[in-house]
């Protein structure tokens, strides 16, 4: 699919088929985000893959929302390994792991699997359920899994501003 058009077209799934994502589409996401940029390339992501009963169970005790959830990456970043800009000391470290989120979520897309990138939960629960080192930052939630045929856009999901509204 032309880039364009899959980023045009792709929305946040939440309903999903109870059948697995196989092994091969979870490594072509995760090949995606290691290849995303970050900053002075220093690569502070870790993506903790959940795609198993247990993981999963873990995964409703932190995050509200109860649907189906085929497979998950939480993205977190390295604190220690992130990029700092010595002005005023921002951490590139939520950027970095925004990148690699939305390459992520990208190639689900054009994997022909659905997607949502899920913000609602606590991230001292996430660190805690999962057993994430101090140093470890979870930012970013992203199920996916191959749509249900009653998968649709929310009304106004692919709305978008005009380029006049956007441009400064």
């Amino acid at each position: 699919m032309e880039f364009l058009e899959l980023a045009r077209t792709r929305f946040s799934v939440l309903e999903y088929e109870n059948r697995p994502v196989e092994q091969e589409k979870l490594d072509r996401i995760i090949e995606a985000g290691i290849a995303a940029p970050t900053a002075c390339n220093n690569q502070p992501q870790r993506i903790l893959v959940i795609n198993d009963d247990a993981g999963r169970e873990k995964l409703n005790r932190v995050v509200p929302s109860k649907y189906y959830v085929p497979a998950a990456f939480l993205i977190c970043y390295d604190k220690k390994e992130c990029w700092t800009r010595p002005m005023d000391g921002k951490s590139s470290g939520d950027i970095d792991a925004g990148i690699v989120a939305t390459h992520m979520m990208l190639e689900a897309t054009d994997l022909g699997l659905g997607s949502i990138w899920v913000m609602y939960w606590k991230p001292e629960n996430m660190k805690s359920e999962f057993g994430l080192a101090d140093n470890l930052e979870p930012v970013a939630l992203l199920i996916v899994g191959y749509k249900s045929e009653n998968a649709k856009p929310r009304p106004g999901h692919l709305t978008r501003k005009n380029k006049e509204e956007m441009l400064l």
